[in-house]
């Protein structure tokens, strides 16, 4: 196994190994250290079966149901996100952490590439550990104790299902009785296995600060979601057929690119169970 790190800030290209397969107790140790390090780990050229992307998937913690998209019928954890050619929006078209609206966050989320466009459609990804490090003392201190509202209706006018019928395939997959998520957390998170601390909030999903209005939120909010991702705390990663990336949302933002018109993306998900922020 090689671990090849792809910026300065985060994510490293594991090679070498074949996941489809069974791994080692030695295979899997590092891959977990590797994880945490790294916060964003890409592998290519794998062949996996929707089984298989599970069984992989469970080497870094439980995969649990995304409240909105129907799964697969044998492996209900597994979901298909599909780009058509007609398509004009795309899913994840914009930085965010996974299920940030929820009481319990997905921990993790495992991408794997069935079908890629011949150009476009990256990932680009940041890490919110090391912005939250570029702080200066006083900013960090004025963030200790506020605690950011996130809903899982912001950014979607009308409501989430509006958002999500605007998307073709996603709508003969969406679960149109799903509930609407609003929670709190705070805006300085600690990781339950590192002990870092990040800056945990995103323009997708955090409204406003608990205790103030949107509009005194808004331009602390707009601030901090710029500096995450200035370019010094990012990497960017291009898909091919049977490559995977696998993140931690617990430290990291990520950002799907819509570059791709009249290209078909196809990819299966999977998101790993969280606990709460804290």
């Amino acid at each position: 196994m090689e671990i090849s790190p792809i910026s300065g800030a985060l994510g490293a290209e594991i090679s070498g190994i074949d996941i489809s397969k069974k791994l080692t107790n030695t295979e899997t140790q590092l891959l977990q250290e590797n994880f945490l390090k790294f916060k964003v780990l890409f592998f290519r050229n794998q062949n996996l079966s929707a089984q298989t992307f599970v069984s992989f998937a469970k080497h870094f913690g439980d995969p649990t149901i995304y409240p909105f998209i129907k799964g697969l019928d044998d492996t209900p954890e597994v979901i298909e996100i599909i780009k058509t050619k007609d398509d004009k929006k795309n899913f994840g078209g914009s930085w965010h952490s996974d299920t940030s609206y929820m009481e319990c966050p997905a921990m993790a989320t495992l991408l794997y590439a069935k079908e890629t466009p011949k150009f476009g459609g990256d990932t680009l990804f940041a890490n919110t550990a090391l912005a939250y490090e570029q702080l200066s003392q006083s900013l960090k201190e004025l963030l200790h104790d506020l605690v950011g509202v996130n809903s899982s209706e912001k950014g979607y006018a009308g409501g989430r299902a509006t958002g999500m019928s605007k998307l073709s395939k996603m709508n003969q997959t969406y679960n149109a009785n799903a509930t609407s998520y609003e929670t709190e957390h705070p805006i300085i998170r600690t990781h339950p296995e590192t002990g870092q601390k990040s800056l945990y909030l995103n323009l997708s999903h955090t409204s406003h600060f608990s205790g103030m209005t949107v509009k005194e939120s808004k331009p602390l909010i707009n601030y901090l979601c710029k500096h995450m991702i200035r370019p010094e705390f990012t990497c960017r990663f291009r898909w091919s057929e049977g490559s995977l990336a696998i993140w931690d949302n617990r430290a990291t933002l990520h950002h799907a690119i819509n570059d791709y018109p009249n290209q078909r993306r196809h990819m299966l998900r999977i998101t790993l169970a969280g606990d709460r922020p804290h």
